[in-house]
């Protein structure tokens, strides 16, 4: 049988042992120490687990039940392997230290072990005794109490009297083989007189023999108390014998490394401490009156309890007086070993200081360095930013030249130059395959050249149903506007529906956006700066005068981008003139049929065929969405509202942005889905709230632009001026700090 399913059904022997455990470390210390130490005559030990049950509800006694079970697996095995039989104890109780005391007193436990407490000593100065001092206190008489921690014992309290005979469990033989139920053994003769008889019979002690030579008022000892069995002896009282744990005092000091002679001196005091124990022998004399052998076992049952407790205050006072020695010898050898510690650290640190010293002249040299080299970089980068300025001036006068030049044009009410078909059919070549840069519903796009410079040519195509009128229209529209985000009208060949337009040396932003023909990634700083151009322009159609315009076919196909990557918005042949009545308030402009690119068409205004300025306003939400994502158009409102939902946008972002700022892109996406609301009075208002934060996400980027500028003319200056001792012309820079600010 094993040693977890032992069974006491004749109660719980003599001398038992019994260990409160928890999860602690201190619990396993506490059962291996009682096993090497107090199990002996009796191999067998009790674990006691108390749950607390004031904090356990009625939904965790299954829960708490099995972890009762889990916590004495370890211990099964353990048991098992030094052959000592196990049993198992779970009490349900609020106080811990009552319950363990209860179960002490009821089944007689000779020795109680138990863990030490893991508080802190400034909490058990200050908060309620832990569980071993409670237990120490009121644990009963007759039980030896041990507080074990790391394997020793740190607090122990020994018991002042033995077991009471009454209190043995039944059927359970004495080990010394004492006979506890007060019948007179079958081979004495009753008598008047009264005997005592001390179960195991031995030594007789010098102190014994005084102690009752001076009771009976003589010098001698006294004759009655004899080591023979007296014939006329009517009962038999048996006296308890006194024990004293030395085995677990002569391990404890084999542990703490004791010399031999220390040893040798230890094992003979104990041997003599059980000699004395074991030996006393007492016999009551027969003449004696039972009122007097009353008497004289009372005064001895003190006495030996004065003795067992001034041999118990020995042995412990040589036991503190070995561990103190010890601890003595360890100190001084740790003292000595910390005197070789400092001073090896000592010597390292001073070979340490030297070496810091030394790393910091050199870093001293190479600060001075770095600050004569910062001071140059300043200059230079005022003299950069003095030569940025007057260039930027330069390039303002140039516009206000050229708006100039185009407000005197237009009040000459010249409104477009007029090309000859041979014209167009020169600059493409006769419409070449190898010149040909597009194709839209409108028609192909032809590259070429109109009085030297670069154009890009519209060719109608033949059976376009629509053609015509679309020609018309858009002919009309950029005649009569001009906005620097709107693509420019050059001229036109009405006659065969050709429109010259300006080149636009990047092509549209679909492109740039999926990287066709292996272009480049937009930066999220460009990406900002396009989508607040687009809003600029797409305004300005909604405010022309006298009636505003609807592009009605707004998409990344049709935002075309410049050298500088300037957004000009392009092929407004769809576009209409809505009344203003229609474009300031909630009343819409009905038309017959919808206009556009699925996936780009406002719902509504397919549905009913209803158009407002509004409709503008979700083909634009769409094509912000993509900006940001680079992500075809179909369902995309709907995946990047799920996946903000989910905290997990940064996956919808465009892969090939690396250093795109999360929380402006999360601002740029929620805006964008604002303006893709299925209903057009959730829309925002292009004017008051889409452009004004457009505008400030540009201005985010031109401040972070113009941050990494700073820092990349810091790093040229530097390098130019190690390298080479003459400087960059001033046209040069000019050049490239208007073609970096263009761009």
């Amino acid at each position: 049988m094993s040693p977890s399913s032992y069974p006491l059904e004749d109660g719980i022997p003599l001398n038992t042992t019994a260990v409160a455990i928890d999860k602690d470390k201190n619990s396993h210390h506490a059962v291996r120490w009682a096993i090497d130490h107090l199990v002996i005559s009796n191999p067998l030990i009790i674990l006691i687990h108390v749950r607390h049950k004031a904090n356990q509800g009625a939904s965790d006694s299954e829960n708490g039940e099995t972890d009762a079970q889990q916590l004495f697996v370890p211990y099964r095995g353990y048991c098992a392997r030094k052959g000592v039989q196990l049993k198992e104890v779970v009490l349900d109780d609020p106080d811990i230290s009552k319950a363990l005391v209860d179960y002490v007193h009821k089944n007689c436990i000779n020795s109680f072990v138990v863990g030490a407490s893991t508080r802190s000593a400034l909490a058990r100065k200050f908060k309620a005794p832990d569980v071993p001092t409670s237990i120490i206190k009121t644990a009963p008489e007759f039980c030896s109490v041990y507080v074990i921690s790391k394997a020793k014992i740190i607090s122990a309290r020994a018991a002042l009297r033995p077991v009471a005979n009454t209190a043995m469990p039944p059927r359970q033989p004495s080990p010394l083989g004492v006979q506890s139920n007060g019948q007179p053994d079958s081979s004495s003769e009753p008598e008047n007189g009264a005997k005592m008889q001390v179960a195991k019979e031995g030594w007789k002690s010098a102190g014994t023999e005084r102690m009752l030579a001076e009771r009976n008022g003589g010098g001698k000892p006294a004759k009655a108390l004899t080591r023979e069995r007296p014939k006329t002896s009517p009962t038999n009282i048996s006296l308890e014998n006194i024990e004293v744990p030395n085995r677990g005092s002569r391990s404890s000091f084999s542990r703490d490394s004791i010399s031999d002679d220390n040893m040798m001196t230890a094992q003979m005091a104990f041997g003599s401490m059980d000699a004395t124990a074991q030996s006393l022998d007492f016999s009551a004399s027969s003449n004696l009156s039972m009122d007097s052998a009353s008497q004289s076992t009372r005064e001895l049952e003190a006495e030996m309890k004065r003795l067992k407790l001034e041999l118990k205050q020995t042995m412990d006072m040589y036991s503190s007086a070995c561990k103190e020695a010890i601890s003595a010898k360890n100190k001084a050898r740790e003292l000595s070993q910390w005197k070789q510690d400092e001073a090896r650290k000592f010597e390292e640190v001073r070979l340490a200081e030297e070496a810091a010293l030394a790393i910091a002249e050199m870093e001293k040299a190479k600060c001075k360095a770095a600050i004569e080299a910062a001071e140059a970089a300043q200059k230079l980068a005022e003299r950069e930013a003095q030569r940025r300025k007057q260039a930027e001036m330069k390039a303002r006068r140039e516009a206000e030249e050229k708006k100039r030049a185009l407000n005197a044009l237009a009040q000459n009410d010249v409104r477009y130059r007029k090309y000859t078909i041979e014209e167009i059919e020169e600059s493409t070549e006769k419409f070449s395959e190898k010149l040909k840069i597009g194709e839209g519903g409108y028609g192909p796009v032809y590259g070429g050249k109109l009085d030297h410079t670069a154009v890009a040519i519209k060719v109608l195509r033949p059976d376009a149903a629509q053609g015509r009128k679309q020609f018309q229209q858009e002919v009309e529209v950029l005649c009569c506007i001009r906005h620097p985000n709107m693509v420019l009208l050059l001229g036109a060949c009405p006659e065969y529906g050709c429109l010259v337009y300006e080149y636009m040396h990047n092509g549209s932003l679909e492109d740039r956006l999926f990287r066709r023909g292996n272009s480049p990634p937009l930066s999220w700083r460009r990406r900002f700066k396009i989508a607040a151009e687009i809003a600029t322009a797409l305004l300005f159609l909604h405010q022309a005068k006298p009636e505003p315009l609807v592009h009605r076919d707004l998409k990344p196909a049709n935002i075309l981008l410049d050298r500088n990557f300037v957004s000009k918005i392009s092929d407004v042949g769809l576009a209409r003139l809505v009344p203003p009545s229609v474009a300031d308030q909630v009343t819409q402009y009905h038309l017959t049929s919808a206009a556009g690119t699925f996936c780009y068409i406002d719902p509504e205004y397919q549905q009913t065929g209803k158009l407002t300025t509004k409709s503008d306003i979700y083909s634009f939400g769409i094509m912000l969405l993509q900006i940001i994502t680079a992500k075809p158009p179909m369902g995309l409102a709907h995946h990047v509202q799920r996946a903000i939902e989910k905290d997990r946008f940064d996956e919808m972002l465009d892969p090939t942005i690396s250093d795109c700022p999360l929380e402006e892109a999360t601002n740029f996406a929620k805006l964008a889905l604002k303006c893709a609301e299925l209903r057009k009075r959730d829309r925002p208002d292009l004017g008051t709230v889409i452009v004004p934060e457009l505008n400030r996400l540009r201005d985010i980027g031109r401040s972070s632009d113009k941050r990494e500028s700073r820092n990349h003319y810091s790093r040229s200056s530097a390098s130019a001026s190690s390298s080479s001792s003459k400087p960059q012309s001033s046209n040069e820079d000019t050049r490239v700090i208007y073609t970096d600010e263009g761009s």
